[in-house]
């Protein structure tokens, strides 16, 4: 198990997406996130599927067809889209994703590029968060379509204008409702 190293990559994310948090006026969010990553449940799941260069919960679904740390975790975290799946009514789906607030959308936005500047630090470009999400796009079809469009556009933007314009418009147009 490597204790120390799984707290280090989780605090350096915490501490990152805190920051840009911060920045863009989000600070209860930024002061909260994953903290339940500290949680029992999430931390020692991380601690033993530990890699340094991807999310420990890849590992644990590898290993055992599930992650008890991701459902654990994304239950208690509102910026991941899964939060916001609820059974459907008049659809042609059991479940269905409903819209995401702005606030969260946002935050998850920050964690994307907290989680791509941590994981992969040398490499790390603006684009990274948009290539990640576009690999898995086409199989997010529970995600609220207003959702994956808010998110690609943030994201795209980011790829194309840069992180110091991307944060400004996020913070004095989206997250007013402009």
């Amino acid at each position: 198990m490597r204790v120390w190293q799984h707290f280090k990559t989780i605090t350096r994310h915490k501490l990152l997406v805190m920051s840009y948090c911060f920045k863009i006026g989000l600070y209860k969010q930024g002061l909260l996130h994953d903290l339940s990553k500290y949680s029992w449940t999430e931390f020692s799941v991380g601690c033993k599927y530990y890699q340094g260069d991807r999310s420990p919960n890849n590992a644990e679904r590898e290993a055992t067809g599930l992650s008890t740390s991701w459902i654990h975790h994304y239950g208690r975290n509102k910026h991941h889209f899964e939060h916001w799946v609820d059974y459907g009514i008049d659809c042609d789906t059991i479940i269905q994703g409903v819209p995401m607030p702005r606030k969260y959308i946002a935050e998850m936005v920050m964690d994307r590029i907290s989680a791509s500047r941590n994981y992969h630090p040398a490499t790390y470009t603006d684009s990274a968060p948009l290539e990640y999400f576009l690999k898995s796009k086409d199989k997010l079809w529970f995600v609220h379509e207003k959702t994956n469009e808010d998110l690609e556009l943030l994201l795209r933007m980011l790829a194309e204008r840069g992180e110091k314009e991307t944060l400004k418009y996020i913070k004095h147009v989206y997250l007013k409702g402009k």
